[in-house]
This record gives structure tokens, C-alpha cells and sequence, in this order.
């Protein structure tokens, strides 16, 4: 811990914890205390606050929602990588090759893309294999900080290697100079992917239907009246017949009758 950062207590704590659960659905475990003082301690010395009890309150008056967004942003966990679970984007490329000769645009929402990986995977394998019929790739997240590494598709070259190498050619660019040791994703593909924030605790509108939704990784941060709020929230946005895909360490059993189970971790929604 920084040695000039206060301790929290446990009331300052439970205040912590009841509000990132109300913002954005996250249940912070009493073992996440060190992570949140790392995190936020930052935030009083910018203020110059000597108690977490004055940076709450700050966050709480309403007075200042640029800060509530940079605390969302600091303890939302975002770990991702490239064609993370490989299985989840061959089951894509099979999906996508079957339904070569439907009508309308094929949609792809990643539904929790953090710093944007998992939509640049999902459109790189549209790219390559959904040729016959326009396609979108559609990414949200509660952090505006990560949406904007999404936007920007900058990423540093240590990122990358679970990129194919076909891909990797194809789809993305060297960076030269002031951009050594990264890597671009090219703007063609950056054209069809769409990014913007959504708080998927919170009625969704505006974002249309798709034919696959991934909800990969971020469940395990929710309680499960909270998994249930949200899976309610997506699941009118799924078109009948489509597909929706959590992480291996995830499951709906229990969660929502909406669905059949097509294999673990991959679900379908009646047609």
C-alpha cells in the first residue's frame, strides 16, 4: 500500500462496495479491500481528501459525474486478449458459414468488450468467412476508458499472440516510429465494428437485435440476482434461432428458462 494513502475502514468499505454494486452490478468481495484502496487511492490525493468517507460522498452528492465514471473505470476489471477461448470463434466461423445464404445483416454483439479484443476477433473471423451477406460487429462496456482503446484499436504487440497469423497479416498493421511495438488493427475492419457504453444492469434500447451475443467472463463479477437482471435485460435483443455464448468458467442453469442449451457455455434462443 502507499505509504501516505489512508487506511479504509470497514463502514468506508461497505460504502464502496454498495455503491459499485449499484452502478454497475459488480458484488466486490471483503477480499477486493486491497484492490479498491490501490485503485482509488490515487483519486484522494487528486482531490486531496484525507478519508475514503469524503471521496464517497463526493461520488454519492451527484455533483460530479466525470469522477463516478473514473471510479467505474477503476474497478471494473478488464482482462481480455485476442481470440480468447479459441472454441467460442470457431463455433462463430461454423455459425457463419451455415447461414451464408440467409437475408439481412449478420450481427455479432460483444456483449462486455473491455479494451476491444474480443469484437476485433469476432470481426476478423466475419471478415474471413461470412462473405455472401453484410455483417456487424457491435461492442459495449460500462468503462469509457477501455471504449476508448477499443476505438482507437492500438494495442501493444505482446497483446497479439493469439491472433492467427493469416490474420494478423491481413488485419493488421506495424506500428513504425513513435508507434513501434504496436500493432493497428486496420481501418476496414475498424469500420465495421461499433463501440459505445452500456450498463447492462439497466434496460437496454438502441442497440437493434443479433444473431450471436457473447457474454464471456464478466458474470462471475455479478450476484446472482444480477445475473438474472442482465441476461433479462440482452436477451430481446437476441433474435430468434441466435446464439448466446458466456465463458467456460460461466453457466445459465438456474438463470433463465429462455434458452436451450446447445453445449456448455453455448445457448440458443427458441426460433
Amino acid at each position: 500500500m502507499h505509504p501516505l494513502r489512508p487506511a479504509i475502514t470497514d463502514q468506508e468499505f461497505a460504502l464502496f462496495q454498495r455503491l459499485i454494486h449499484r452502478l454497475a452490478g459488480i458484488s466486490l468481495s471483503d477480499a477486493k479491500r486491497v484492490l479498491l484502496v490501490g485503485r482509488l487511492g490515487r483519486r484522494l490525493e487528486h482531490h486531496g481528501f484525507a478519508t475514503y468517507g469524503e471521496y464517497y460522498r463526493l461520488l454519492a452528492s451527484g455533483d460530479d459525474p466525470d469522477e463516478v465514471q473514473k471510479m467505474v473505470d477503476l474497478l471494473t476489471t478488464n482482462e481480455t486478449y485476442f481470440f480468447r477461448e479459441p472454441q467460442h470463434f470457431d463455433f462463430l466461423r461454423d455459425l457463419v458459414r451455415q447461414e451464408a445464404s440467409a437475408n439481412g445483416t449478420f450481427r455479432v454483439w460483444s456483449g462486455a468488450s473491455s479494451s476491444g479484443e474480443e469484437a476485433y476477433s469476432m470481426a476478423m473471423v466475419l471478415a474471413e468467412h461470412c462473405l455472401q451477406r453484410p455483417w456487424e460487429v457491435f461492442g459495449s462496456d460500462i468503462s469509457m476508458s477501455v471504449l476508448a482503446t477499443a476505438q482507437a484499436g492500438v494495442y501493444s504487440q505482446e497483446r497479439i499472440s493469439g491472433i492467427p497469423p493469416a490474420s494478423l497479416r491481413k488485419y493488421c498493421l506495424k506500428g513504425v516510429r513513435a508507434q513501434e511495438g504496436k500493432l493497428l488493427i486496420d481501418s476496414r475492419l475498424r469500420q465495421r465494428v461499433r463501440f459505445a457504453q452500456v450498463n447492462l444492469t439497466l434496460p437496454i434500447t438502441g442497440v437493434g437485435h443479433f444473431d450471436v451475443i457473447f457474454l464471456r467472463n464478466v458474470m462471475i463479477y455479478f450476484d446472482a440476482e444480477t445475473k438474472r437482471k442482465v441476461i433479462g435485460n440482452m436477451l430481446p435483443c437476441l433474435k430468434p434461432g441466435g446464439h448466446f455464448i458466456v465463458g467456460h468458467a460461466e453457466s445459465l442453469h438456474g438463470l433463465t428458462d429462455c434458452l436451450r442449451t446447445v453445449r456448455p457455455t453455448i445457448y440458443q434462443k427458441p426460433g
